[in-house]
């Protein structure tokens, strides 16, 4: 089933999936940040499991994940943020966002029972490999979890295929090859890679990787269901003071909607 984008302000605009790395301030903070780029405008949050070695991220989300490393943040308690997030906003959109090797230290059994009881609507295991995942759907469908794989450039329409098959909630379309990060702008292959991607799947394409700003969310709006925009909020919450982390991700939420935002021509 495909997790809703509903809450977007108008038919013509993308939804919003924010990244969040759980426990960067802390996780009370964690916590009211999500609820207030839900509040403003947020369809999906993906709660990002912090991990000691995340290869695949820009030096911003490595930083964040090494502070809340440094203080302790386990999987547990990024499960006990999204049991509290489903209490609090019961229609958003909740994602599990982590590399495997958190899931594999407790049990992919445990972690998708556990991740189901805390009321996710799916996970995105970043290095999980389409191949190789019998096991990990077999468990994630026993727990009415969606399965959300990365599709990249690089992919031959073989394995986007495979993709496209075994994904539910929507797919996450990488824009450009390398790590995570801001950018100037929308990388070309993005739209391509959707269009490839439309042959194989009716679910949702979210384009994430460097999109930071309302001009790229328009330019995202263009082609695909929705924008996932992570490294520009991690680094906001960075240079933000702690209780003035939630407003400022508020305001930055609500400026990437098309009707909030005058655009330059």
């Amino acid at each position: 089933m495909p997790i809703s984008f509903a809450g977007r302000s108008r038919k013509d605009e993308p939804g919003i999936v924010a990244y969040l790395t759980a426990g960067d301030p802390g996780l009370a903070e964690t916590r009211d940040i999500a609820l207030a780029a839900i509040d403003n405008g947020a369809d999906v949050i993906e709660l990002g499991v912090p991990f000691s070695d995340p290869l695949a991220d820009g030096p911003v989300i490595q930083r964040a994940s090494e502070r809340a490393v440094a203080r302790g943040v386990r999987l547990v308690d990024v499960l006990g943020i999204a049991k509290e997030l489903r209490a609090a906003r019961p229609s958003a959109g909740l994602v599990i966002f982590s590399y495997l090797n958190p899931l594999l230290r407790i049990g992919l059994k445990n972690f998708c029972e556990r991740a189901a009881d805390a009321g996710a609507d799916g996970v995105l295991a970043t290095d999980m490999i389409v191949e190789e995942s019998a096991e990990y759907l077999a468990h994630m469908h026993a727990n009415s979890l969606a399965p959300i794989f990365l599709a990249a450039p690089t992919s031959p329409d073989a394995r986007l295929k495979k993709i496209a098959e075994v994904s539910q909630g929507f797919i996450y379309a990488i824009s450009r090859v390398g790590i995570t990060g801001t950018q100037d702008k929308v990388a070309g292959d993005a739209s391509e890679l959707v269009a490839r991607l439309r042959q194989f799947t009716k679910l949702p394409v979210a384009v994430g990787f460097g999109i930071s700003n309302a001009e790229h969310v328009a330019q995202v709006a263009e082609f695909a269901d929705a924008a996932v925009i992570g490294s520009a909020i991690v680094e906001l919450i960075e240079r933000s003071n702690p209780e003035a982390a939630p407003g400022a991700v508020a305001r930055f939420i609500k400026g990437l909607h098309l009707s909030e935002t005058v655009l330059a021509p």
